[in-house]
């Protein structure tokens, strides 16, 4: 696919006033409102630091968590993170389109920074709607008259339809940032180019995402095998015929998961060759670690894949050419129940292939086991990377490839 927009590469910064989307979402501990981890801060930096190196007037929009959520904040403590990261003052603004941000944006000289409150606090942005219809929100029309450029680098919201995410580019000549154009151009480059095999190993507990990408990839052909772990392989366990215990099957039914023991029981009707599922599991009995052959599974919650299972997905990683993984293989936050997880990520790393890992706890087992460099790209988004791959339509891409016609 071409991927026909524009990049920061394209516009003349020096002394330019910049809107600049990111997504510096960040873990916080809810008992002391501190940030617990800045990885998605430091990624972004790369691009508020060179939009300031270029002489423009930064202007960062973010969000935090979401209305209901204990880490639902301010961006304050983002501001003076970004600071320390740049080694650049970032003015922290608590306003987000009212007069104290609009005269604060006003007031900018060359190579200065400023973030805006979290625009999750402005209710207009929680709504999903049309793209065209967000540049219509107040805070689209009251930014938009202050700024040259709209820069979105926020490819974890990716998946997103908000005014912050697409309603600036009808209003403002727009652009990817860095993230973004990394993150695109890894992705579509892989999907387009897929060596063979090509080996998915989907797990977690967001079974929803993992069955629209099997249905697709299985579907379209790119795939040859899906390896399944974690809540995904406890399904299609169910879905096989295996007896998998009452716990585990009341564990499905309370998440709303019914379905897709329905929809993995035409999966592997279908593509039985293709869906590989466990040999054996790893259940928690008396808070240890206990392996069962899938024939014996007791009624006690599968919390990994078992030995025999990871030794036998190990075979399949090693003879692939292209590797997408998302999702950990198990309880992997539980001592004795990440081995699933580790020696998956230990395999890929290890492997020839070109490997792309999803974002969130997959990607962060990665960079804690520092293997980070055996793997090709791990993306900063899992929502976006999984609904890529799904091929879902991306609502921030295809309005930054709609709007590049307007000229610069």
């Amino acid at each position: 696919m071409a991927l026909d927009f524009y990049t920061i590469d394209d516009f003349a910064l020096d002394n330019k006033t910049v809107l600049v989307r990111v997504d510096i979402n960040s873990p916080v501990d809810p008992s002391t409102g501190l940030i617990l981890d800045d990885t998605r801060i430091r990624l972004h930096a790369e691009t508020i630091g060179e939009l300031s190196n270029r002489g423009a007037k930064t202007v960062v929009l973010a969000h935090q968590s979401r209305p209901g959520k204990k880490d639902f904040t301010t961006l304050k403590q983002h501001a003076e993170s970004l600071s320390k990261i740049l080694n650049h003052k970032v003015e922290y603004v608590d306003d987000i389109f009212g007069s104290n941000a609009r005269n604060s944006i006003s007031k900018m000289k060359r190579r200065d920074i400023l973030l805006l409150e979290n625009v999750r606090f402005y209710s207009e942005e929680i709504l999903t709607r049309e793209p065209k219809l967000q540049s219509e929100t107040h805070m689209v029309q009251k930014l938009s008259p202050l700024a040259d450029y709209f820069v979105n680098d926020a490819f974890a919201a990716a998946h997103r339809s908000q005014p912050s995410l697409v309603g600036f580019a009808f209003m403002l000549p727009s652009a990817a940032g860095r993230v973004m154009e990394r993150e695109l151009k890894a992705l579509y480059n892989a999907m387009d180019n897929v060596q063979r095999p090509c080996v998915y190993i989907l797990g977690g507990v967001k079974v929803d995402d993992s069955i629209m990408v099997m249905e697709n990839v299985l579907e379209n052909g790119s795939a040859d095998y899906i390896l399944t772990t974690g809540l995904v392989a406890n399904i299609f366990l169910w879905g096989s015929g295996i007896n998998i215990g009452k716990y585990n099957k009341s564990f499905i039914k309370n998440r709303g998961y019914c379905e897709y023991v329905k929809k993995s029981k035409k999966l592997l009707k279908n593509y039985r060759d293709k869906i590989i599922i466990p040999k054996d599991v790893a259940v928690c009995m008396g808070d240890k670690r206990v392996e069962f052959s899938v024939d014996d599974i007791p009624n006690h919650p599968i919390y990994d894949i078992g030995t025999d299972t990871i030794t036998e997905y190990a075979g399949y990683i090693r003879k692939a050419e292209t590797l997408f993984a998302n999702g950990p293989a198990g309880v992997f936050e539980k001592e004795d129940f990440n081995i699933g997880t580790d020696d998956i990520l230990n395999a890929i790393a290890s492997s020839h292939a070109f490997s792309i890992i999803g974002g969130g706890h997959l990607a962060a087992a990665a960079n804690q086991m520092g293997l980070s460099k055996g793997i090709s790209h791990i993306s900063s988004g899992g929502g976006a990377s999984i609904n890529l791959l799904a091929g879902e339509n991306l609502p921030v891409v295809e309005v930054l490839m709609e709007r590049a016609c307007r000229k610069i």
